[in-house]
């Protein structure tokens, strides 16, 4: 079994920045994607960013040149750098990790970005 844990959300202004972590823990193998999704009340969940243990990524576009995604594979530990927020942004974050034994999701945590 794999848990994940986000932190770092909250409340900023438009133009500002904040850090998400997800921290990974349990049966976690060597190979495996991570990845940040947002959904707001209404919609379906949407995919921000993904990176791959060898450290691929891919982005979407709403979010590309503004948003950075990294990883600590030692620390099993998922960042993502958002930056020039914009009140879109605003949603519950949700970190998600797959590999051979499925994929799994953190509770959420909330980003409100005010204009």
């Amino acid at each position: 079994q794999v848990q994940l844990m986000e932190s770092g959300g909250g409340l900023v202004q438009a133009g500002g920045s904040l850090r998400l972590s997800c921290a990974a823990s349990g049966s976690i193998f060597s190979i495996n994607v991570m990845g940040w999704y947002r959904q707001t009340p209404g919609k379906q969940r949407e995919s921000v960013a993904f990176i791959s243990s060898g450290g691929s990524t891919n982005y979407a576009d709403s979010v590309k040149g503004r948003f950075t995604i990294s990883r600590d594979n030692a620390k099993y530990t998922m960042y993502l750098q958002m930056n020039s927020l914009k009140p879109e942004d605003t949603a519950v974050y949700y970190c998600n990790l797959r590999q051979s034994t499925g994929g799994y999701w953190g509770q959420g945590t909330q980003v409100t970005v005010s204009s």
